[in-house]
């Protein structure tokens, strides 16, 4: 592994190990893979757990707070907006003052974020607090991937990323169970009440039992100049760029149902709040055995044929599901099944996708783990803010729109795939 020595700012290299991976990995984990993979997953699932909870409280919220669909379409976009800005740092900070601290600070301000939603009697009051649980709850996320690649040569790497994927699977399934009965059962401020307890329960279990992974001699000197040249030269990267496109773009096809929840289940397909769970169990399902599909491949068959596996899943599914919207009216016995399909195709190639994307700069793999999801995260946050309410009443424009998006993932995908020569794929 090639990293800087601190004392010259010349590089060194780590014997004995794949150069992404630290030398100190078998001794830092006593425990089987599973249970740190069950870790990374909490911390990844943080994320879309804190979205999905309170999508079934958003009429009430609104009602209570005064605030039109927009201004509660805005506490999404804060969020994400808020959560894509921070994970540009995350990963480079970790990069230079581990791993443990970015999660630990992480954890602790979603806690209090989460206290001020809570507490808040004002969307604006919301909104302000949304996009501070926004901005820590990536730490965990982005964090976790590059602690994977300190632990885990590639092939390993994979199926502890399958494996975090279906833990990571469960959460945001119970969420909106979750969300609603604590909205129909008590109030919408109960909903936060919960995550503050989640957040406190994540910091003490790092705080217990998470171990510095990143090996002294792969830390990057924290200095802005060095900073801003990573991310520079990430930027010029068109490779680690088009990987990005590849997994995070169509991961809004799927994403954007999610987001328009409110409206596509309870409007369209005739739900109450305490149903919306059908949708989130049925997309996570197939999240969930994608995922674990991927893992039982890793090794077995080319990474870039796993990719186009779940490509071609996605391509055929986002086909049937515009051609059903157009033949058919909405109804809940047909609507949610596509979604299910292809979030088992996004799941089967991402796992792949991630890793490549990652070991494009394997000496910063924290940053390359930052800009990936701040760039996944842009896009999620102007799906939410711009597209979602261009399109949210419409099951057949959201059909189209999760079309075009796949599009541009396979369009990524495609160009990429020549240039990636010499590179386990």
């Amino acid at each position: 592994m090639t990293a800087l020595d601190h004392r010259g700012g010349r590089p060194t290299r780590l014997q004995g190990f794949p150069k992404t991976m630290n030398p100190d990995a078998p001794t830092l984990w006593r425990g089987p893979r599973w249970t740190l993979a069950l870790l990374l997953a909490c911390l990844g699932m943080l994320g879309p757990f804190s979205i999905d909870t309170y999508l079934p409280a958003f009429s009430g919220i609104a009602t209570s707070v005064g605030a039109t669909p927009v201004q509660m379409q805005q506490t999404l976009s804060s969020y994400l907006l808020g959560f894509a800005v921070m994970n540009l740092f995350h990963g480079a900070l970790s990069d230079s003052l581990g791993r443990r601290p970015l999660v630990l600070g992480g954890m602790a301000l979603f806690t209090l974020a989460s206290v001020g939603c809570a507490l808040s009697q004002t969307i604006g009051e919301l909104v302000v607090f949304r996009a501070l649980q926004g901005m820590s709850a990536g730490a965990g996320m982005v964090v976790s991937r590059a602690i994977i690649r300190d632990m885990f040569p590639p092939v390993d790497a994979q199926r502890v990323m399958s494996q975090v994927t279906i833990f990571f699977g469960v959460a945001p399934a119970v969420a909106p169970m979750v969300g609603g009965l604590l909205f129909v059962h008590a109030d919408w401020h109960a909903i936060f009440w919960f995550l503050a307890l989640v957040g406190a329960a994540l910091w003490l279990a790092n705080w217990r039992w998470l171990p510095e992974t990143l090996h002294e001699a792969a830390r990057q000197p924290f200095n802005v100049r060095n900073l801003m040249r990573g991310y520079w030269q990430l930027a010029r990267n068109p490779r680690f760029l088009a990987l990005v496109l590849a997994s995070g773009i169509p991961f809004n096809g799927m994403f954007m149902y999610v987001l328009a929840a409110p409206v596509f289940l309870g409007e369209h397909l005739a739900l109450g709040p305490t149903q919306f769970f059908w949708f989130f169990t049925l997309t996570i399902g197939g999240i969930m055995a994608g995922a674990w599909v991927s893992g039982r491949l890793a090794g077995r068959i080319k990474p870039r044929h796993q990719i186009r596996h779940g490509l071609l899943v996605m391509l055929v599914v986002s086909l049937l599901n515009v051609a059903l919207n157009l033949l058919l009216e909405p109804h809940w016995a047909w609507a949610m099944l596509p979604i299910a399909v292809f979030s088992f195709g996004w799941s089967l190639m991402v796992p792949v996708v991630t890793l490549l994307a990652l070991d494009q700069v394997p000496d910063r793999r924290g940053m390359a783990s930052s800009v990936q999801s701040c760039l996944a995260s842009l896009a999620n946050a102007a799906v939410a803010g711009a597209l979602v309410p261009l399109v949210m009443h419409s099951t057949l424009a959201l059909a189209v729109t999760s079309l075009a998006l796949m599009s541009i993932g396979l369009l990524a995908w495609i160009w990429v795939k020549p240039r990636l020569e010499g590179q386990p794929a």
